[in-house]
């Protein structure tokens, strides 16, 4: 587990957001879950393009570069979309609906990846 961080907001965008690195684990996303807890996430690197079919809830979906800037957002990504990503992007956050707008993420901002607390 990790704590994602957007320094240049100064705002915890998520504390406690697992990581899929494997081929399994980023294949299998949040397929299959009926939520994201508040507070969770999760990880998917290397990625830069996700799909939402068979999911069932809508997500937000950020999309960071190797540098650690924000160069994709997808706030309230609802189920079923074919396609959200960026060429750029190294890895995407998959967070819970409304946290994008809660801490007012915007292209550009740096992310932090720290230990979980």
């Amino acid at each position: 587990m990790v704590q994602i961080v957007n320094q240049s907001r100064h705002a915890v965008l998520a504390r406690q957001c697992e990581v899929a690195r494997t081929f399994l684990s980023r294949g299998r996303g949040l397929l299959g879950r009926s939520s994201l807890p508040e507070g969770g996430g999760l990880l998917i690197e290397p990625c830069s393009s996700i799909h939402m079919l068979f999911m069932r809830f809508p997500i937000d979906a950020i999309f960071v570069d190797r540098q650690g800037q924000v160069v994709a957002l997808y706030p309230s990504l609802p189920p079923w979309r074919l396609y959200a990503g960026h060429r750029r992007a190294r890895y995407v956050l998959e967070l819970p609906a409304g946290v994008i707008a809660a801490t007012q993420t915007a292209i550009g901002d740096q992310i932090v990846v720290q230990p979980a607390e």
